[in-house]
């Protein structure tokens, strides 16, 4: 079945650095378009990152050259490198898969951001 299961989050004090991974399988996860979400207390669900093809990317403007999204289709995994994190970059990361009417979701990892 389609698993996507995110790893790497954990507590970071401001400005500091963490590299979030999300392992797929059950799917043909080259096809796929790979995106991070995330989800801060009290906020809703938004797009902070997306990779279509090798190297083609999007950002949120508010992680726009601190944040990184790469992906390795021959170890179907996407990454995200968050560098300069911020506290107001605490909240739960999802990993997501889509391709026309499949989407796919991982259980979240939760970052925090504090000193």
């Amino acid at each position: 079945q389609v698993q996507l299961v995110e790893s790497g989050g954990g507590l970071v004090q401001p400005g500091g650095s963490l590299r979030l991974s999300c392992a797929a399988s059950g799917f043909t996860f080259s096809v796929y378009r790979m995106s991070w979400y995330r989800q801060g207390p009290g906020k809703e669900r938004e797009l902070v990152a997306r990779i279509i093809g090798p190297d083609i990317t999007n950002y949120a403007d508010s992680v726009k050259g601190r944040f990184t999204i790469s992906r390795d289709n021959a170890r179907n995994t996407v990454y995200l490198q968050m560098n300069s994190l911020k506290p107001e970059d605490t909240a739960v990361y999802y990993c997501n898969a889509a391709m026309g009417r499949y989407d796919y979701w991982g259980q979240g990892t939760q970052v925090t951001v504090s000193s």
